[in-house]
């Protein structure tokens, strides 16, 4: 298991973004040489874990629990198939494209070490968005990328440092519960009927969707 890159996006203005100024960070292109990854503080007022990567709307993308973001390229290769276009490192919006890593498979609460220092914890999966799918151009983006639930990863930084191109990553926690990235998305979008079993994840998942689980289950109980 590697990172294949590491990616930072500039402030763009376009059209369809809803950030102040019209501005995104979506394009992001892979970086020379080594990139210093810390926490970015809440969300709100933190933006990208990662050093010169630009988060543009702070009340949707950044900050703690959304430091980083990490999609496989194992996953991109099957866009790729799906859409039939070449889909670069990057062009999700990913800050790290890496290879071998079951980024749909990792459990909410499993560490990552990236190269010598870095500690990263998986935190929730990605939320599509209009911006997203006005980016890729793809008509109907969102509900085709809803449907397949392969998002890649959110991740908070537990250990900061520097990580490049090339470093090997190694899982070096996974919890003994179930919940998947996978299983976390499709319960705070499709299946809320999932929403009970992301409790098990307890404060490793993402905080906003570990509210909606408890919120759930108060007025609607554990479920089957």
């Amino acid at each position: 298991m590697k990172l294949l890159t590491v990616n930072v996006g500039r402030p763009k203005a376009v059209e369809y973004s809803d950030a102040p100024g019209g501005l995104t960070g979506i394009d992001k292109r892979p970086a020379d040489g080594p990139v210093r990854v810390a926490d970015p503080g809440p969300k709100g007022a933190g933006g990208s874990g990662i050093t010169g990567d630009s988060v543009c709307d702070l009340r949707h993308h950044g900050g703690n629990d959304q430091a980083v973001y990490a999609f496989a390229r194992e996953d991109l290769d099957f866009w790729e198939r799906e859409l039939d276009r070449p889909l670069p490192n990057g062009v999700f919006g990913e800050n790290l494209t890496t290879s071998g890593v079951d980024i749909t498979g990792a459990r909410i609460g499993e560490r990552w070490r990236i190269g010598p220092d870095v500690v990263l914890e998986t935190t929730s999966g990605r939320i599509p968005c209009r911006t997203f799918q006005e980016w890729l151009g793809e008509r109907g983006w969102i509900k085709r990328f809803t449907g397949q639930a392969v998002t890649g990863a959110y991740l908070r930084v537990i250990t900061p440092g520097e990580i490049r191109a090339g470093d090997p990553i190694e899982i070096v926690h996974r919890p003994a519960h179930e919940v998947t990235v996978s299983l976390a998305f499709r319960a705070v979008t499709t299946e809320r009927n999932l929403l009970p079993r992301l409790l098990a994840a307890g404060e490793a998942l993402h905080s906003e969707k570990l509210r909606k689980a408890r919120e759930y289950v108060e007025r609607y109980g554990q479920g089957v």
